[in-house]
């Protein structure tokens, strides 16, 4: 398992920064590579991705939720193989940082050498700064993502 770990300061509040990121099905328009997120349950995602002309698809499940503070999740079955969480940390009232960490696992020799060479390092990074544009385009009107406990 290779290990990614980004933080970014958002302007905006801690919930509004939490309630837009748990609107998986918007994940598209800030996560490069990402097709479409489906909401099956409160705690099931089905994933399509496209990355250098490879499509996947896969579930994740998630496994721990507490509002304003952390979403975690690990895929199920298939062959796509990750975990990760990701944290919202109150700054001040208008500044939220949101670290992520992600454990996934290469498939094949070109995800192998891209892991390596950082590819997987700076998607991340690059998604967690088009959020923060995305976020604070809106006004940081953090639409009501859902606010459950798993």
């Amino acid at each position: 398992m290779s290990k990614v770990e980004e933080s970014i300061e958002v302007g905006v509040p801690v919930t509004a920064a939490y309630n837009q990121w748990t609107l998986f099905e918007d994940f598209p328009a800030f996560m490069e590579g990402v097709e479409r997120i489906e909401q099956r349950t409160d705690t099931l995602t089905h994933w399509v991705t496209r990355i250098d002309g490879v499509e996947r698809e896969f579930d994740a499940k998630i496994t721990e939720q507490i509002p304003d503070e952390r979403v975690a999740w690990t895929t199920v079955g298939g062959e796509v193989r990750q975990a990760g969480v990701v944290t919202f940390h109150y700054i001040d009232d208008n500044t939220t940082k949101i670290m992520l960490q992600l454990d996934h696992d290469p498939e094949g020799v070109t995800e192998t050498v891209g892991n390596k060479l950082g590819f997987v390092r700076r998607q991340v990074a690059g998604d967690l700064t088009r959020f923060k544009e995305f976020i604070e385009s809106r006004s940081g009107a953090g639409l009501g993502g859902w606010r459950g406990e798993v």
